[in-house]
């Protein structure tokens, strides 16, 4: 694991044995990936030190050397903050934070009276913690469906975790209820997923769809309804409730596609959500505890998903 220290502006990081030989064109480009127009900024503003000096990008470092890197610079927010958003955070460091996101709030605002959403929350938090960023989500939840969320707090990480989710290296895993009992109790759906023609906002499978691919587990059968485990590869949207209505099991309370209205939205819940740190390389574990009241997901342990 990478050790980094924050320093004001400035990230510390003391290059480990491995990044020996190496240089900081090497590190950007080759061990985080960073887009090549994000890495000519870094570069052409001055925003790397080796050793207290400005870097030669195509020196190779040594084994211990100081590398400090301007990632913390002061945003102006882009959206301004009317009102106080109490929101649970799985984790926080300098680099990303992972919220529990609530039912009946948009992951980022659709036009600009979409105040309630959980970017607006995400950027009170930080604001609030004297923290002057700007975050932005790596990946989105529907409207309806509560749990662990990814947030990036600077442009590097935010870089770097996009590239690890193009490349399925951010793991999401769901808890779906469905109607009735799925014959096969462990399976993959891979179904192209594409517009539906007749609606302005649901989805269907059709074969000029963009390909998915969703695993799945029963975990639990209880009267009708069946407990799922679910994890993607893709992540197209409305992926998991398209794909389970597809084989005649829809999500309990998803009247969209199907679902049978016992509860207010659609009983799925992102529970668990795996990465590797985008700076350090430590590897992260979020579980979301279950936050609907009256409770939806009724005797089951979020933490042995």
């Amino acid at each position: 694991m990478l050790k980094t220290t924050r320093k004001g502006n400035w990230m510390e990081m003391i290059t480990p044995r491995v990044w020996e030989g190496k240089t900081i064109e090497d590190i950007f480009r080759t061990e985080w990936e960073v887009p090549k127009k994000l890495t000519h900024q870094f570069r052409m503003e001055h925003n790397v030190l080796v050793n207290g000096m400005k870097a030669n990008w195509n020196n190779p470092l040594k084994n211990g050397d100081k590398v400090l890197i301007k990632l913390f610079e002061e945003a102006v927010p882009p959206i301004l903050l009317d009102f106080f958003y109490d929101i649970q955070v799985l984790y926080e460091d300098d680099h990303v934070i992972v919220f529990n996101k609530p039912a009946n709030m948009s992951t980022h605002p659709n036009d600009e009276n979409d105040k309630n959403t959980l970017l607006h929350a995400a950027q009170f938090h930080v604001q609030s913690n004297g923290e002057k960023v700007s975050v932005r989500q790596v990946h989105r939840l529907d409207k309806d469906t509560t749990g662990a969320i990814l947030f990036a707090k600077h442009a590097l990480s935010g870089a770097i975790l996009d590239r690890m989710l193009e490349k399925h290296e951010i793991k999401r895993t769901y808890l779906a209820i469905v109607d009735g009992h799925i014959k096969k109790k462990k399976g993959k759906i891979c179904e192209p997923i594409g517009r539906d023609r007749h609606h302005a906002t649901r989805r269907r499978v059709s074969t000029s769809g963009q390909a998915a691919t969703t695993h799945y587990q029963v975990i639990k059968e209880e009267h009708n309804h069946s407990y799922v485990k679910c994890w993607l590869e893709t992540g197209r949207t409305h992926q998991i409730r398209v794909h389970l209505s597809h084989i005649g099991h829809s999500l309990v309370g998803d009247t969209l596609y199907g679902g049978k209205p016992l509860f207010t939205r659609q009983a799925l819940h992102a529970a668990k959500l795996e990465f590797t740190h985008p700076i350090t390389g430590e590897n992260i574990i979020c579980y979301a505890p279950f936050i609907d009241q009256p409770p939806i997901f009724k005797s089951i342990d979020v933490y042995s998903l």
